[in-house]
Order: C-alpha cells, then sequence, then structure tokens
C-alpha cells in the first residue's frame, strides 16, 4: 500500500486492473485501518480517473451478492450523495412514487456518512426490515413494486471500510460508486452524481452497457433535480439540460427542500410528503425525480412522467407502496 499512496500522491494514474486488485485486496484484509483511511484521503486530495473508476466498479460487483430479478423491467432511482445540501431525501420518495405509478424499483441504498440520514436511516425509521433474502425481497417487489437492497448486506467484502467511512464522515469515492454497483443489475437507471465531471464519467462508463439511463446534475450542485436551477442530463441518446419549465413548474428556493436535523425529523418529512401532505415545492421536486425515472423506463416525456408521479403521490399510490412494504416487514 505505502508504493500505492506514494504514486497517488505524486499524481499517478492506477491502470482498471490495479484498482480493482486494491479493492479486492481491502476486502480481504489485507491493509489495515490507517492504510486504508490513507487510501480514501489521497483520492479526497486529487480527481479519481476513469479507469480507477471503472476498477474499483468492477471489483465490488465481481464481490458482491447478486439478486438476480432481470426477468422484470426495474429501475433504480440512487444519487452519489456527497453534495453537501442536506436535502430531505427525496430519491427515496421519488421511488415510491415511481413504484406506486407501476414502474418496478429496486432500491440500492445505505445509511447517510455526509449526510445526516441516508435512505437506509429513513426507511429503517418507518419499520423496513433490510435482509437479503431472496425470497423476501421478490415478495417485496411483487406486491409492494419495490424492493430495499441496503448495501452494507449485498457488499460484505467492503466491511472493512464502512467504520472507516463513518469516522471520517465525508464523501470518498465510494460515494461515486454507489448507484454503479446495484446487486439487482436493474435495466434501466436514474441516476444523480455531485459534479459535472463525475456525470461525464458516467456518462462514458454507462455508454458501454446495455442499460437505459439517466445521469443528473443540478447546475447550482445538487445530485439530483433540485428544480433550484436548470440540470444537465445526460442519457442514452441525448446530453441536454432541463429546466423547472420542462416540467411545467415553476423554479424553487434552495431553502424550500431543506432536510431534518436529526433522522428522526427527515422520516417526519418523508411520512408528511407521502401522504400527500407537502408543500407545493416538495411536491413537484420529488415528482419531478419520479417523472424522470418513468420517463427513463417508459420512454414517455418528462412532462408526461411527470403527470404520472403527481397522479400517484396525489391518489395515495404511493403512500400505499410504503404501507404495503412496512406489512411485509412485520410479517416476515
Amino acid at each position: 500500500m505505502k508504493q500505492v499512496l506514494n504514486r497517488l500522491i505524486n499524481h499517478e494514474q492506477l491502470d482498471r486492473t490495479e484498482a480493482r486488485n486494491i479493492l479486492v485486496s481491502i476486502s480481504e484484509g489485507a491493509y489495515n485501518q490507517s492504510e486504508i483511511s490513507a487510501f480514501l484521503t489521497v483520492y479526497m486530495m486529487r480527481s479519481i480517473a476513469l479507469d480507477e473508476l471503472e476498477g474499483f466498479r468492477d471489483a465490488l460487483l465481481d464481490l458482491c451478492i447478486p439478486f438476480d430479478v432481470s426477468e422484470y423491467n426495474t429501475i433504480d432511482l440512487c444519487g452519489t450523495g456527497g453534495d453537501g445540501k442536506n436535502t430531505f431525501n427525496i430519491s427515496t420518495l421519488a421511488s415510491f412514487i415511481t413504484a406506486g405509478a407501476g414502474v418496478m424499483v429496486t432500491k440500492h441504498g445505505n445509511y447517510g456518512v455526509s449526510s445526516i440520514s441516508g435512505s437506509s436511516n429513513v426507511m429503517e425509521q418507518l419499520g423496513i426490515r433490510f435482509s437479503n433474502d431472496s425470497d423476501y425481497l421478490r415478495r417485496s417487489l411483487e406486491e409492494a413494486g419495490i424492493c430495499i437492497l441496503h448495501a452494507p448486506l449485498f457488499h460484505p467484502a467492503m466491511k472493512n471500510v464502512a467504520p472507516i467511512r463513518r469516522e471520517l464522515g465525508v464523501k470518498t469515492f465510494f460515494n461515486m460508486l454507489g448507484p454503479m454497483v446495484n446487486p439487482a443489475f436493474p435495466k434501466n437507471q436514474l441516476v444523480g452524481v455531485f459534479s459535472l465531471e463525475l456525470a461525464r464519467m458516467y456518462g462514458y462508463l454507462y455508454q458501454k452497457t446495455d442499460k437505459n439511463y439517466a445521469i443528473l446534475h443540478a447546475i447550482d450542485g445538487y445530485d439530483e433535480i433540485s428544480l433550484t436551477s436548470a440540470t444537465k442530463v445526460i442519457s442514452n441518446d441525448s446530453d441536454t439540460v432541463l429546466k423547472p419549465s420542462d416540467f411545467g413548474v415553476s423554479k424553487i428556493e434552495q431553502s424550500q427542500i431543506h432536510g431534518g436535523e436529526t433522522i428522526e425529523a427527515s422520516a417526519e418529512i418523508f411520512m408528511n410528503i407521502l401522504k400527500g401532505e407537502g408543500t407545493k415545492a416538495q411536491n413537484d421536486v420529488v415528482c419531478a425525480n419520479a417523472g424522470m425515472a418513468i420517463s427513463v423506463v417508459e420512454g414517455c416525456t418528462v412532462s408526461e412522467g411527470f403527470q404520472k408521479a403527481r397522479e400517484s403521490l396525489l391518489n395515495g399510490n404511493a403512500h400505499k407502496v410504503l404501507e404495503t412494504l412496512q406489512k411485509i416487514s412485520r410479517e416476515s
């Protein structure tokens, strides 16, 4: 590891195979916590190269516990996090709205590291049981239209990294990897990223897959459609910028999408919105993201997707998805 660290400090790059092998070695316990911490820290101080990102992704996919639902046309709505914006759980809410609109979701998520409350924190607070049991997950997907894939249960090889990430409390390259290593290998993905540079890297990597995808980065820094500014969207067949007016809504202020200061407060915001009791700004932003996801899967316009998402939220379907998932969690 010392040789690798010296190379990285000198701004040398790892090739794809080297990057893969280092992550495999970390998973096998070959390095101590200080070495792993130093390795993660170096990548906070230098840009990650495309080959390095691809190699890290290869390692995590090779080492993960897969959940095969390839017979279904599912989507994952997942952001990298690490944008420093402290929003409420927009992509998770959008996932339930998407499922309520009849589009199956395999939601990959984790506890918050650089944020107060990640997707898994809120799901756990609301009584959702985490498991990698395929029968439980398949029942969730078939009855609720969504299953929750809690990342640590599918990437056990990374148990040596999790406590270090928590202690560091800042974004690392694992934030970049999260959306790319969904163990269900969904055919469709809506991916939010924290920088324009990373959006372009993701675009290059996803071009080499057979997925339908849309990669999002709000111009003012959010890793999702924020409606506080325009959003850069890179997809299979286009590279464009969407404005709030493309969804038929007005621009909103950043203060209108702030999250809670505790996990409990975040869960309360989540439930208020899902029950149709959110503000117009909150409703608009979750429906914009869900609408984008629906358009990726169904091939409709983002405006049409937005209307389907809005109907799912306001007619109670999205809330029913959560209630069904909670029931399955209690019974399992």
